[in-house]
């Protein structure tokens, strides 16, 4: 189960909030204040970070930037009483997964922990995909990537053969060790690979 980390200034809100929380099936920990998040010696597991705006010493959009800056990717709920439009606009901007006005519902907390999480763990699925094809990319060889990068380009294999100086049953063997190697099973497959890794390809 996920942990959701709570960090506002004020006891009741602590305490309501984090009993909405629990109602809701979530174990919390709770803050009150930025600096006590940051000296929390426990492990930050999996969860979401539910974040006051405005607090004394370091404020939300403050800690934010503290987190950003040091690698950390809990996705983050802000709650505020004080809310503007530029506020929410600076912290959606700097990546916060939503940006709820006290006094915040039950029903709009949870669907926005949970919103926050799922968004959360498909980016990290995505990052992990990304890591997957550049250690594939990686077994590559300075050959096999010049004929990636020209079928991303949409070039035929003889067309790769003239630009490269090979035979044709060369570009072949080459392609088939790429798929084999970036663990594509199609063609389709293997282009989907290359644009996700930024390689041009054809439109």
């Amino acid at each position: 189960m996920e942990t959701i980390y709570l960090v506002d200034d004020d006891p009741a809100v602590r305490k309501s909030l984090s009993r909405m929380l629990r109602e809701d099936g979530w174990n919390v920990e709770s803050f009150e204040s930025a600096e006590a998040f940051l000296a929390w010696p426990g492990p930050k597991t999996q969860g979401c970070l539910v974040l006051d705006v405005t607090m004394p010493g370091l404020d939300g959009l403050g800690l934010q930037r503290r987190l950003t800056e040091s690698g950390d990717t809990l996705p983050i709920v802000f709650l505020t009483g004080h809310g503007d439009i530029p506020m929410s606009v600076q912290a959606i901007k700097a990546g916060a997964a939503d940006f709820l006005t006290k006094p915040v519902t039950c029903s709009a907390l949870a669907a926005a922990v949970r919103a926050a999480i799922r968004e959360d763990a498909s980016a990290c699925r995505a990052r992990e995909e990304i890591t997957a094809y550049k250690d594939r990319l990686a077994m590559l060889t300075t050959r096999e990537r010049e004929v990636l990068a020209a079928l991303a380009k949409g070039r035929l294999n003889k067309q790769i053969a003239s630009d490269l100086g090979i035979v044709e049953q060369t570009v072949k063997f080459h392609r088939a060790r790429i798929m084999e190697r970036m663990q594509a099973h199609t063609v389709a497959e293997l282009m989907h690979i290359a644009a996700r890794l930024g390689i041009e390809t054809s439109h």
